[in-house]
């Protein structure tokens, strides 16, 4: 052989086979997965194609032979024996087709032949099915935390050096999660849970590898604590700039909406005006009993008779029977603000017109928080016209307006314009004398 025919044998060779390990390969329909193999012995390195499954045994591979040759061929698969070291026959087809596939494979090496006359294509895969099961179950619940627990079982992706058949395996990176919905709480396999919710909840553990092959389980929290919550409702003062201030008498509905506490087992605290407290506390050296009421009802309506700032906290009770007796766990929740039962004060005009246009047609005195309250209007020779008291002034929306006067005197007779004189005086419900007097002026147009 002369040396141009030599080189030209030599590429034909090297392009023949780069053919063969181009048009002759396996791939794997369906696969989640691959890796490769890292033979310690074996010259050559495998494709791993990775099936994820639901359960031990249930075999899903698929693999399928390729190959650019036309004409009747011959697809040989052979299995790798693991006990012999030697790959054993598993399927074979003839056919004009270029293509052969094998379904439902369990776990091994498979080894496609592609025969035509002299011709012959060879190419190697294992097939895994990755397979994992997980369960768990709540322990040691109490009114400060519990644990989950968890426990799983996987696959095993065991495959074999194919010289020396030392046994080798797939590195899968399997990771646990702990789930609330999709927020991830734990990533540890039995983590310790703390401030328990109130409610039932489902927590889901994941168990997971690096080819997101993964097995879920749901465990049930049965809740044995209690979350304290309420809001209030009263007649609030508009732009009083606070979040809860009204005029005293106020008179609070108290809303209940804790979780998971047992009704009747509800406690409230109504404090004591906070100067109140913070005065006597200057005065003493012993303790301060803060508290001025303590209802046991489960929306509680309270009426706060004199003007002050208070605070009010919640107590819910939860009582459950557990595996070792009786566990009791409350929770306290306090208003995020004070109830304010406003100060008193009297607010007079000094003019109004009566003169039948709709506006200002009254004489209208405005007060707030007053416990008691007289008002008398006198004329100008000093004869009073009109007189109102209350010794018990409650019940009214907003700021009470008494209208004292019409305009007109005994009889129906419309008073003439002029100058006419007030007194208010009461006191108000933070203790308080209020006095107030003057005079002002009634202007009308002709009768």
């Amino acid at each position: 052989m002369n040396k141009r025919k030599g080189i030209f044998t030599l590429f034909f060779i090297i392009g023949l086979v780069l053919s063969q390990w181009v048009n002759g390969q396996i791939t794997a329909p369906g696969s989640d997965a691959s890796d490769q193999t890292n033979y310690p012995t074996f010259p050559d390195t495998d494709d791993i194609f990775i099936f994820c499954t639901t359960s031990q045994g249930e075999n899903t591979g698929v693999l399928r032979a390729t190959t650019q040759l036309t004409g009747t061929k011959t697809f040989l698969w052979e299995l790798y024996n693991t006990q012999t070291a030697a790959f054993e026959f598993y399927f074979s087809e003839s056919g004009e087709g270029q293509t052969s596939e094998i379904a439902g494979l369990t776990d091994g090496c498979y080894r496609s032949t592609i025969t035509q006359g002299a011709t012959s294509e060879i190419s190697r895969s294992w097939v895994f099915n990755n397979w994992t099961v997980s369960s768990g179950f709540v322990s040691d619940s109490n009114c400060e935390s519990f644990k989950l627990n968890g426990e799983f079982q996987t696959a095993e992706l065991k495959y074999y050096d194919l010289s020396d058949n030392t046994e080798l395996e797939v590195f899968k990176d399997v990771k646990v999660q702990w789930k609330d919905g999709d927020e991830i709480i734990a990533a540890v396999i039995n983590p310790q849970i703390y401030n328990p919710p109130a409610a039932d909840t489902d927590y889901t553990l994941r168990v997971y590898d690096k080819f997101d092959c993964e097995g879920t389980a749901r465990v049930t929290y049965e809740s044995v604590v209690t979350e304290a919550m309420f809001s209030v409702e009263a007649k609030w003062l508009p732009n009083s700039g606070r979040n809860y201030t009204g005029e005293a008498p106020l008179e609070v509905n108290f809303i209940n909406e804790s979780e998971n506490g047992d009704p009747g087992q509800y406690e409230w605290f109504f404090f004591r005006d906070l100067d109140d407290i913070k005065q006597e506390g200057e005065n003493s050296e012993g303790p301060i009993d803060s508290i001025m009421i303590v209802a046991y009802d489960d929306n509680p309506v309270y009426t706060y008779e004199n003007s002050g700032t208070y605070m009010v906290k919640l107590v819910s009770k939860k009582t459950s029977d557990t595996e070792t007796g009786l566990l009791a766990c409350t929770d306290t929740f306090y208003l995020d603000d004070y109830i304010i039962a406003d100060t008193s004060w009297i607010q007079v005009p000094n003019v109004f017109t009566p003169n039948g246009d709709g506006t200002n047609e009254e004489f209208v005195v405005l007060f707030s928080s007053m416990k008691t309250i007289k008002i008398a209007i006198f004329n100008r020779w000093g004869k009073r016209i009109h007189y109102w008291k209350s010794d018990d002034v409650r019940g009214f929306e907003g700021t009470w307006q008494e209208t004292v006067w019409d305009g007109r005197l005994m009889g129906g007779r419309f008073a003439s314009p002029g100058v006419y004189y007030y007194t208010a005086v009461g006191e108000g419900r933070d203790g308080k004398k209020r006095r107030k007097g003057g005079f002002f002026h009634l202007f009308r147009g002709k009768d």
